[in-house]
């Protein structure tokens, strides 16, 4: 090794010129690496605290001159590395702008169950006719015409089981506290 100090990281070297005393940087890389990962990070995070301490301990090294360069090394590895964790946490401590899901909420859910279970009930009480045209009509959309003929009632009478099924719907909410507002029945 001539007078400049060289770092053999992946095949670069880099020296650190002008001091007369010959130091082993790779030792000194080598060692970071270890007690990085000693402390528990990640090997990427070991690699790049590694390479930043190694090259501001060449800077001090060639401009003050230090007694060793491994406890130095180990200083400022340390303070990267608590630097790191703080830059970490403050990642994860952030949301990542509103978290807004599009599954409705538990008390809409439940709500929805209640107001399903007062449905079921309801037309279970309504008159095998009535349940039948009103099924036929709001949930398999049905015209009236052809329920009245598969029925074999008039048009005007599909009608009013219509208005009369919802009508008890809608007293049926009412009565178990269900705003009948949002539910187009």
């Amino acid at each position: 090794m001539s007078h400049s100090e060289r770092i053999r990281d992946n095949g670069i070297s880099i020296a650190a010129p002008g001091d007369d005393d010959q130091q082993d940087w790779n030792a000194v890389h080598v060692a970071l690496v270890r007690y990085i990962r000693a402390r528990g990070a990640r090997t990427d995070v070991a690699e790049d605290i590694a390479q930043e301490t190694l090259a501001r301990l060449i800077v001090i090294h060639r401009d003050k001159g230090v007694a060793s360069v491994f406890a130095l090394g180990f200083r400022i590895a340390d303070n990267l590395l608590v630097d790191q964790y703080r830059a970490d946490s403050r990642l994860a401590d952030e949301p990542e702008g509103e978290l807004i899901s599009e599954a409705p909420s538990l008390d809409r859910t439940l709500d929805s169950r209640h107001a399903i279970e007062v449905f079921q009930r309801c037309l279970n009480r309504m008159p095998r006719l009535r349940r039948e045209v009103l099924i036929r009509r709001r949930v398999q959309q049905e015209s009236c015409r052809a329920i009245g003929e598969e029925l074999s009632i008039s048009t005007k009478a599909v009608e009013k089981h219509i208005t009369r099924g919802l009508v008890d719907l809608r007293r049926a909410m009412e009565r178990a506290g269900i705003d009948p507002a949002g539910w187009n029945a």
